[in-house]
Formats: structure tokens, C-alpha cells, sequence
């Protein structure tokens, strides 16, 4: 059964809201950590999103595919951009790696038929 990455972005955000109210001094500073780490600098938001989504192939985490997909996608990533991406997530990864790759190039196609892609800084 394919796996359904804008249901899973919102299970885990009800459920980070619910941790949130639990311990709402660490939520908000991991939450500040990721806002302050996406901040265009020597590397555009773009790069950044492509570089957590290869790390989330890397680390098998479904959660954070989701997350990143989307997130390069609103940052002006294409397609193609998110192959090579996750090519390097193979490279790195081996055969595993292959599965988690072609989960994220699903997760982007997911979120892709119906978020808006910006343009990316240049």
C-alpha cells in the first residue's frame, strides 16, 4: 500500500501540538531551532529543504519525508531537483536508501497536486 505523506505531516502534527502542551519549553525551542536552520544565508531555502529531505531518505523517516517534500516544494524545488537529491541519500544509504528515495519523490508528487510552488531565491 503506498504511503499517504499529507496524512502523515497531519498525524504527527496533532499530535506535536500535544506534546507541545506537555513540554512547551522544548517544543518551542526545537520548533525555534527549525525556523532559525531553513533561514536563507550562504544557502537558500531551497538547498536547505533538498538537504533535509535527503537526510530524512537517509534516516528512514517518513515523517520527516513528508515534511521536507513539501518543504522543497514550496521553496521552489522541481522534480528533477528532488531526484538528485535523494540520489545522494542512495549514495550514501545503499539499496535501503533506494526505498526511502522513491518514497520521497512520492511525497513531493503528493504535495505537488495541490500546494502552490514558489520561486526559489536566486
Amino acid at each position: 500500500m503506498a504511503k499517504d505523506y499529507k496524512a502523515r505531516v497531519a498525524e504527527v502534527d496533532e499530535y506535536a501540538l500535544r506534546l507541545k502542551e506537555l513540554v512547551p519549553t522544548a517544543m518551542s525551542a526545537f520548533g525555534q531551532l527549525a525556523r532559525e536552520s531553513q533561514v536563507p544565508n550562504a544557502l537558500d531555502r531551497k538547498t536547505k529543504e533538498l538537504i533535509a529531505l535527503a537526510i530524512g531518505v537517509k534516516a528512514q523517516c517518513d515523517a520527516c519525508i513528508g515534511y521536507h517534500a513539501r518543504g522543497a516544494l514550496r521553496a521552489g524545488a522541481t522534480r528533477q531537483e528532488v531526484a538528485e537529491a535523494v540520489m545522494v541519500s542512495i549514495q550514501m544509504g545503499g539499496g535501503p536508501a533506494i526505498n526511502y528515495a522513491a518514497d520521497a519523490l512520492r511525497a513531493f508528487d503528493q504535495f505537488a497536486e495541490h500546494e502552490p510552488r514558489t520561486q526559489a531565491a536566486e
